[in-house]
């Protein structure tokens, strides 16, 4: 029945994806293990537009920037950067702009002579998309630093708001995911339940157990992205906070 709430979707649970916690990517990177390699992976799709963002930032120009990220990808995960990290050390993304920094310090002089579309294999980074995205960016406010971390938060959003789709629609629950997505923002008074529920034809307090689970599973998905880029399990309420100050910082 198209307005019942009473079947749950059969998705897996949270902890699945402790497997991808940053600290066994670093463990792992460098072995061919699929697991490891789908992790690292999945980081560079995270971390590839605020990389861009901070170069661009820098003062680079669009072509440099997109040569840049490209680069620093690829000798990422060719050098295998990413198991020199001290975990202990806290967040992936701190170690990650130390990184860049130091690159194009130094590392990327000695990669110039490679041109773009010489023989070096390219990750699949829309970089394409880089400048159009770029451009539609508010005014520039604060450092470099803080416009990566800013972009880093809203790219781990758009990652889990990503991800919590699919899983809808593969429960054949998308059309409801786009009806009670805008009710993941705001607070619970202001949503317009009764509206929705003549919509989706079904009854308010059924949409308000919706919601409820939509949240549930958005907040379920987003600790379990921090996850895979923070040093220990018990560090990730504390990010969570981080990026929700990260978000509301003017």
């Amino acid at each position: 029945m198209a307005g019942s709430e009473s079947t749950q979707m059969a998705v897996p649970p949270a902890q699945v994806f402790a497997t991808t916690h940053w600290s066994v990517v670093v463990t792992a990177a460098g072995s061919d293990a699929p697991r490891a390699r789908a992790a690292l992976a999945h980081l560079c799709q995270i971390y590839w537009y605020p990389i861009y963002h901070f170069v661009r930032r820098q003062g680079h120009a669009r072509h440099d920037a997109e040569d840049f990220t490209q680069e620093f990808f690829a000798r990422l995960l060719e050098k295998n950067w990413i198991a020199h990290a001290d975990q202990s050390r806290g967040r992936f993304r701190t170690f990650l702009l130390l990184v860049l920094k130091r690159f194009l310090a130094g590392e990327w002089h000695k990669a110039n002579a490679q041109k773009r579309g010489g023989a070096r294999p390219c990750l699949p980074l829309p970089l394409a998309t880089a400048e159009t995205r770029y451009a539609l960016e508010p005014a520039a406010v604060g450092t470099p630093e803080q416009a990566f971390e800013k972009q880093w938060a809203l790219t781990l959003l758009e990652t889990v708001l990503r991800e919590l789709r699919r899983e809808y629609e593969q429960a054949e629950r998308g059309r409801l995911f786009e009806a009670l997505k805008p009710c993941l923002m705001g607070s619970r008074e202001s949503q317009p339940y009764a509206t929705l529920a003549a919509e989706q034809a079904m009854s308010e307090g059924a949409v308000k157990v919706a919601v409820h689970r939509l949240r549930q599973r958005y907040r379920e998905r987003l600790k379990a992205e921090i996850a895979r880029t923070v040093a220990s399990p018990a560090d990730v309420d504390a990010e969570m906070r981080h990026l929700f100050r990260v978000l509301t910082r003017s």
